[in-house]
């Protein structure tokens, strides 16, 4: 890896969010959002000079940052090689839709309760995605898709659940590398975001969480199945 990678050049936009007082929480949060953009993808090895360099980092606050992201399943630490984006299994993804069946159709049946800011923020996460389609900018539609469902799960109005859905959806995003073209993949669920949303906004709780439930086992098994032709 040399520091022209492009994924780099990115990092370096976000050094104005970090100062010299900021955490390695500060500098996970940034790394963590690149993975859920699509821009780290699984088995990328994160030099620590690059990355120091381009958030203007110590080389102490990069490693704590390391730290926690491996503790979040999203890196992993191999002896005498270094610092990688992790390589998902079939059963991770199986416990990923497992959990986020709890956090997301949750979140959506108890929505009564949630703000008017946050039920349009579903709507204007699916609309982000169906723009993006339309200028057949792929990554950006799983991008889109990742807003969406973090969007659900801000219903619960708690923010426990709005960091563990941030984690979930970083580790979703690595799964979704598996896809080889990511039309393919996205796709077919702009209409799905599109009713879910919509029933969300009509108040018919119970007939999303339904949709959002047929949704899981649909793209569970897609990408079970994705997972199975690749090993």
């Amino acid at each position: 890896m040399t520091a022209t990678d492009p994924w780099v050049d990115l990092l370096a936009g976000n050094r104005a969010q970090l100062d010299r007082t900021s955490t390695a929480e500060r500098v996970a949060d940034v790394l963590r959002q690149h993975v859920i953009e699509g821009a780290l993808p699984p088995g990328t090895q994160l030099s620590e000079e690059s990355i120091g360099k381009a958030l203007g980092v110590s080389r102490n606050t990069l490693r704590e940052a390391f730290r926690l992201l491996v503790h979040e399943r999203l890196l992993v630490h191999e002896f005498h090689r270094g610092v990688f984006v992790r390589v998902l299994s079939i059963a991770d993804v199986v416990d990923l839709y497992r959990v986020r069946r709890m956090l997301e159709t949750s979140a959506v049946r108890g929505a009564a309760g949630a703000s008017a800011e946050l039920v349009a923020a579903v709507a204007e996460a699916v609309t982000a995605g169906e723009r993006a389609a339309e200028q057949r900018q792929w990554v950006e539609v799983g991008t889109a898709n990742m807003r969406f469902h973090q969007a659900l799960a801000a219903l619960a109005c708690s923010p426990r659940v709005d960091s563990m859905m941030s984690q979930l959806a970083a580790e979703l995003r690595l799964a979704f590398h598996v896809v080889s073209r990511p039309r393919e993949l996205h796709e077919p669920y702009l209409g799905l975001n599109r009713g879910i949303a919509d029933l969300i906004a009509a108040g018919e709780l119970g007939a999303a969480e339904r949709k959002l439930e047929q949704y899981f086992d649909t793209a569970e098994a897609q990408l079970v199945e994705a997972y199975r032709q690749a090993t």
